[in-house]
């Protein structure tokens, strides 16, 4: 069992989706979202799993998801804003290279929309989002092996941040005097 190359968590708007497809291009590895894996296996949007079960079965899911990442993918992955909640996954991602994303209300509300499918963010956006953050903040930070402030930079940039931070270097791309003749 190889280990993720990279795992990101963040608050919702941080960038993690975004940034892990193209930091898993750049380092030429797959890349997995927990969040995707947990809309396949429910057969349905996140939003629709919260108003039909509820946040206890979501989180259950999740932190099956989680496992299950983290045990079969080699490659970059991203986990959902509320992941770090749950004990048994802080522990599991002891260890590993964990990069928060760290992304200021301004950045997350301009990048999320006001009128995205966010569950937990459903009613008063702008205040519910701050109390997530005060509540989930040190628990992104304890599974943190690097934080990557996100304000004031683009994807690519975010990216470059997240690889310094975890000394990754770029997948070598074979150029033409490789190519046999």
């Amino acid at each position: 069992m190889t280990p993720p190359l990279a795992v990101l968590v963040g608050p919702p708007g941080a960038g993690k989706s975004t940034v892990g497809a193209l930091l898993a291009q750049r380092l030429g590895t797959g890349y997995r979202d927990t969040d995707a894996d947990i809309e396949r296996t429910a057969g349905k949007p996140i939003p629709e799993i919260f108003l039909d079960e509820g946040e206890p079965h979501f989180r259950e899911l999740e932190r099956q998801a989680v496992r299950a990442a983290v045990a079969g993918h080699p490659g970059v992955l991203a986990l959902g804003g509320g992941a770090v909640m749950d004990a048994g996954t802080r522990a599991l991602l002891k260890g590993l290279p964990v990069v928060f994303l760290d992304v200021d209300l301004a950045d997350a509300v301009h990048r999320v929309g006001l009128d995205a499918p966010r569950p937990l963010l459903a009613v008063n956006p702008r205040k519910r989002w701050r109390e997530l953050m005060e509540q989930r903040r040190p628990l992104y930070t304890e599974v943190a092996t690097a934080v990557v402030a996100t304000a004031g930079r683009t994807p690519a940039e975010v990216a470059d941040a997240v690889m310094a931070a975890l000394r990754l270097a770029p997948a070598a791309t074979p150029d033409a005097t490789d190519t046999p003749q």
